[in-house]
């Protein structure tokens, strides 16, 4: 038999992150620039605790916080190949937005945005790696919408 533990922190389940964005390549209202009060779930899983009996530390999620911050709170998220890119880096420069680039918009590729910075970059800083895995990350951006990354 195989224990394993899990850890989760949830951001954003009060109020949410204000956060913008559009599909441009949906065929219907998506692809205009509309907003939402985003939440964010993530799950950490280990078949071993570390010292004091954990999984992660939850104050070492600090600074996970403090990237979803910059990232999502008051945001327009706008996907590297949107073919008004342009015209979205003239308005951040101006200063009418904060514009945060991305791979994909939409819950499915901040989902994976956000898996890739934990495994790759948050995991390896706070010396999780090899001992914890990031097990999945939901993004929800209404009450009843979300899309989750899972790590099978």
């Amino acid at each position: 038999m195989c224990i394993k533990y899990v850890s989760t922190k949830t951001y954003g389940a009060e109020r949410g992150y204000a956060v913008a964005y559009r599909q441009w390549r949906a065929e219907s209202h998506c692809n205009l620039i509309h907003g939402y009060a985003m939440g964010f779930h993530f799950e950490f899983e280990s078949t071993e605790l570390d010292v004091r009996n954990w999984v992660v530390d939850f104050g070492s999620l600090k600074t996970l916080k403090e990237k979803m911050d910059d990232w999502f709170d008051h945001t327009c998220l706008v996907a590297q190949d949107d073919p008004e890119f342009e015209f979205f880096e003239t308005m951040h420069k101006k200063n009418l937005i904060k514009m945060v680039v991305v791979e994909r918009t939409g819950c499915e590729g901040l989902a994976t945005f956000l898996a890739d910075y934990i495994q790759e970059i948050w995991l390896p800083e706070n010396g999780y790696a090899g001992r914890v895995k990031l097990r999945k990350v939901e993004v929800r951006e209404t009450p009843s919408n979300s899309a989750m990354w899972i790590n099978e």
